[in-house]
């Protein structure tokens, strides 16, 4: 293998392994204050006894929006709305439970739900974009691989393209996840949902599942560069020994 071509591989490996613990640690922090502040906050009950559905019909109510179900669905922190059917689905955990941590939770959704009723740019474009998001993270991967092993700069090049699009999919999607619990917050808080010791408990679980998002980004984003490090010094490689020529 020409010696270009490791180094390459080697600076472009080195600098990935060296930033990827703090993003690794990063994204387990964000994954135990979630699931550490949902628990804590699953315990507590709020004082108005507000499920999560009523909560979710809450937020819909005070923005104008009444034709979005809300349903249960199975598992824990399984919830989400869905646009391909206008469906807030809601886990057994915060459909029926009058805690704090079920207002946050179903009021974010609610959130989401919001935004598509009212067109928010960032979420209607991170719909457009699905499609290619899913096309690149299916085929990237094999893209990049066969380009590494038979040495194919182009193939290469094309699986880092489609390998973008995923972390452009993360960089849209925070936005979008910031906005939905800003809107949950200021209507939970507009209609005294909670009450201000409780909103802070809310905040704490909506905070933790932001993070999580950044996290991600932040992988996806280091990954990337790895590979376009990988890029440049197979190329630089190819320059100078074409010089030498």
């Amino acid at each position: 293998m020409p010696y270009y071509y490791n180094y390459g591989d080697f600076l472009a490996n080195n600098i990935y392994c060296i930033l990827v613990i703090p993003v690794f640690l990063l994204s387990l922090w964000a994954q135990l204050q979630v699931s550490g502040n949902f628990r804590r906050y699953s315990a507590v009950n709020n004082r108005r006894h507000l499920t999560g559905a009523q909560a979710a019909e809450a937020v819909l109510h005070a923005h104008g929006v009444y034709d979005v179900p809300v349903r249960r669905c199975q598992g824990s922190l399984t919830d989400h709305y869905d646009p391909r059917d206008n469906t807030i689905y809601l886990s057994e955990t915060v459909y029926a439970a009058p805690t704090v941590a079920a207002v946050g939770v179903a009021a974010h959704e609610a959130g989401h739900a919001v935004q598509y009723a009212e067109n928010y740019a960032p979420v209607r474009v991170r719909g457009a974009i699905i499609p290619a998001t899913q096309l690149g993270s299916r085929f990237s991967f094999i893209l990049l691989l066969i380009g590494m092993l038979l040495y194919s700069q182009t193939l290469f090049l094309v699986g880092i393209l489609l390998f973008s699009l995923t972390t452009v999919f993360q960089l849209v999607t925070l936005p979008v996840e910031f906005n939905a619990s800003a809107r949950a917050i200021e209507t939970i808080e507009g209609k005294n949902l909670l009450d201000g010791d409780e909103l802070g408990g809310a905040k704490r679980v909506l905070r933790a599942a932001a993070m999580t998002y950044v996290a991600a980004l932040l992988m996806s984003a280091l990954q990337l560069l790895r590979f376009v490090l990988i890029f440049m010094g197979r190329n630089g490689g190819n320059d100078r020994r074409g010089g030498r020529r």
